[in-house]
């Protein structure tokens, strides 16, 4: 039997351009959207849905080996660290 690792991340982030849930949810989707494409991973803003200046993710990916689901959440932390509307103030990873 193959080993299975599930790489697991939340992310709060501050949200700089944010002046209403409405603009929120747009950049969020936006940056939910690049990186199901880029990434293939799954994802979702999994709290503070009704705060309209900060948002948690949540995404995980599913490999056979630790190194590569590391690899997977660090090149998407750099990818949404590199977007200048949000800043990431808290982060959890897991690997199952």
């Amino acid at each position: 039997m193959r080993t299975l690792i599930i790489g697991a991340c939340s992310l709060k982030l501050n949200i700089f351009e944010s002046n209403s849930l409405k603009e929120k949810r747009h950049i969020i989707k936006s940056i939910i959207g690049k990186l199901q494409s880029r990434f293939n991973i799954s994802i979702a803003e999994v709290d503070l849905n009704d705060s309209w200046k900060s948002s948690v993710i949540g995404f995980a990916c599913v490999t056979n080996d630790t190194q590569h689901a590391n690899q997977v959440i660090s090149n998407v932390m750099r990818f949404i660290d590199g977007d200048s509307r949000v800043e990431i103030v808290d982060y959890n990873i897991e690997i199952l």
